[in-house]
């Protein structure tokens, strides 16, 4: 493998353990609308796509999807934010590689992810955000890591990509970037961690 020179994050499951919020969040929409909270494969969905596909999977009306979204607007998802926990390894991982390394975002978010870094004071540390706005078509699709690709002139061989879900390996596969899989064994990752501190093993090995 050639020299790593960017180093790319999902945020909801990565950067951040959000289930806590993200469920919340949903459920308050669904329990404002008569509807019951999300079952378990409900949340798998919500959890790894953009919120506008996650309303249309929860809402499948068209009356009551446009209901959730009118409210979803009311609401934001400031209230949300204490709900998340950053992930304990990740400041002293990303302290160590600024400035030695690119450092971005590719997620599924839509306009709630540069809030929550600023919110969680890490914003700074990163030099690219990417996310389902930015983008024609989001993860699985491999937009999201190709804009990252074009954005730093680098080869694809050149980033890896940290993602937690299956929407993650589809993406990084069509884009020929090497998934790192955290915290699930069943993907079909190059390198698997169950910890982000693991990565500094992944970028050594690199040559960093």
């Amino acid at each position: 493998m050639n020299t790593i020179k960017v180093l790319t994050f999902d945020c909801d499951g990565v950067l951040f353990d959000t289930e806590k919020a993200n469920k919340a969040y949903y459920n308050n929409l669904l329990e404002h609308l008569g509807r019951p909270s999300m079952t378990p494969d409900q949340f798998s969905y919500a959890q790894m796509h953009t919120v506008d596909e996650a309303v249309a999977y929860l809402f499948p009306e068209p009356e009551s999807a446009a209901a959730a979204h009118e409210l979803r607007k009311k609401i934001g998802y400031d209230p949300y934010l204490k709900f998340m926990e950053m992930e304990p390894d990740l400041i002293p991982l990303l302290e160590k590689y600024t400035g030695r390394i690119h450092i971005a975002v590719a997620t599924n978010r839509t306009d709630t992810m540069n809030k929550v870094l600023r919110v969680h004071g890490i914003d700074h540390y990163f030099d690219l955000v990417v996310t389902a706005l930015d983008v024609p078509r989001p993860k699985p699709f491999p937009d999201p890591l190709i804009r990252v690709l074009d954005y730093f002139h680098v080869a694809p061989e050149q980033m890896i990509y940290i993602g937690d879900s299956k929407l993650d390996e589809l993406a990084a596969k069509a884009a020929g970037v090497p998934l790192v899989a955290y915290g699930d064994q069943s993907l079909a990752g190059d390198y698997h961690i169950s910890r982000l501190k693991e990565i500094e093993d992944i970028l050594n090995g690199s040559g960093r």
